[in-house]
């Protein structure tokens, strides 16, 4: 595994992918906590489709996808949360909404210009190929920002993520945390996509946090459980996505699934071991 990892980082394009991916993996992992524990987790999946419709009308008009991509979904966020939370739309409805309608446009407009050629499977599979540097250090950029930003509104994220009610009743505007997650997820999502692709991306959100809270139970420690799962399942994926040349994403989403299957084990076998030393 090291010499595989060794020769890996000897190509410019898997370094810059592998910084990349951990710093989107732990923007990932940080976000998904608070996003299963407030059921918002299809939001992503949302985010994700109108990410591909971004993308798609950025290569129409060649422009720089990220540029076009992030603030479209960041708009499709403030929409997404205040059609849940004041429409007689429910939340479920209004992410299918979302789906179905950009998932279209994104197909419409490549099948009008470009046609559907290997940067569409880019889009909904993902590429580390298609991680140019200039999106790279942009990613990089953004990753950090979001990271900084999940650390200094932690206590509020902490509070609306587990009483809402009360958050608001202590005079704590919640809707604006509530937004900031959303914001936050949103570009998590876009900058995701290129290497998870459009279909995959929200499993990154949602995988690692499911797979830490088998065996954890604190908030605190679902997290840290949780950037650990995501950035080990991130590098076993691209490592075996380099060696057997499979996609990316569904390399990746692959060894989440593997790694929540050994987790759930453990935690049914601690849970009898508890109940015995109970009895």
């Amino acid at each position: 595994m090291i010499e595989l990892f060794k020769e890996m980082l000897s190509y410019p394009f898997m370094v810059r992918a592998l910084v990349v991916g951990i710093l989107v993996s732990l923007c990932a992992s940080l976000l998904g906590v608070s996003l299963v524990l407030k059921r918002y987790s299809m939001i992503g999946d949302g985010l994700s489709h109108v990410g591909f419709a971004s993308l798609a009308i950025a290569s129409a008009f060649n422009a720089a996808p990220l540029k076009v991509a992030i603030p479209i979904c960041v708009i499709a966020a403030f929409l997404l949360l205040h059609i849940s939370e004041s429409s007689k739309i429910k939340g479920d409805a209004a992410t299918a909404l979302v789906c179905s309608g950009s998932l279209a446009i994104g197909v419409m407009t490549i099948s009008l210009t470009t046609g559907m050629n290997t940067d569409v499977c880019n889009y909904m599979f993902g590429s580390i190929l298609a991680l140019s540097e200039a999106d790279a250090s942009l990613s990089k950029v953004l990753s950090i920002l979001v990271i900084i930003v999940f650390v200094l509104f932690y206590n509020r994220i902490f509070a609306v993520t587990f009483d809402e009610t009360f958050t608001k009743a202590t005079g704590t505007r919640a809707g604006i945390y509530n937004m900031v997650l959303a914001v936050l997820t949103a570009i998590t999502v876009v900058l995701g996509m290129r290497m998870m692709g459009a279909l995959l991306i929200s499993s990154l959100i949602i995988f690692p946090s499911l797979t830490s809270m088998r065996v954890c139970k604190k908030y605190k420690s679902v997290i840290i459980c949780s950037m650990l799962v995501s950035i080990v399942c991130f590098l076993v994926g691209m490592a075996l996505s380099y060696e057997k040349s499979t996609p990316t994403g569904a390399s990746i989403v692959s060894v989440n699934i593997v790694a929540f299957i050994v987790f759930s084990v453990i935690g049914v076998v601690k849970g009898k071991g508890l109940a015995c030393l109970r009895k």
